[in-house]
């Protein structure tokens, strides 16, 4: 059986941006929700100040810090993997990194054949633990 692609990377840009912010805001996340108010970018925020809800998803990490969305829009990006990047302008208006200059983006890329099966197998593997319990 393959090994499962990560859902979620992140590119070396991105991972320093992250890293310049924890170091002033201490752990981090990420999510994305795919709603109206910059929810087509990723937003970053210090862990604490964003409360996830119980039906998001916690789809990857981009070096250490979680990248959550939506069931909804999970449900749109199930079959690609997420690249973490950043872009000169302005974050979104609660994100942390407004006014660095830089915002995160997100890039995709779909799976392939054999890359969508061996995150289902680890997806069944998954669903079948937790009935057992």
């Amino acid at each position: 059986m393959h090994t499962p692609p990560p859902r979620v990377v992140a590119t070396v840009a991105a991972l320093g941006l992250l890293s310049q912010l924890e170091v002033r805001y201490g752990r981090l996340l990420l999510f994305q929700s795919g709603g109206c108010c910059d929810g087509s970018t990723p937003m970053c925020y210090a862990q604490g100040d964003f409360l996830t809800g119980d039906a998001d998803i916690c789809v990857g990490f981009a070096g250490e810090t979680p990248f959550y969305m939506t069931p909804e829009l999970f449900s749109y990006w199930q079959n690609c993997q997420i690249v973490l990047d950043i872009a000169d302008g302005r974050g979104g208006m609660f994100s942390l990194d407004s006014g660095t200059g830089k915002r995160f983006v997100t890039h995709s890329r779909l799976f392939s054949d054999t890359e969508l099966a061996a995150l289902a197998a680890i997806t069944t593997a998954a669903s079948a633990s937790h009935a057992a319990r």
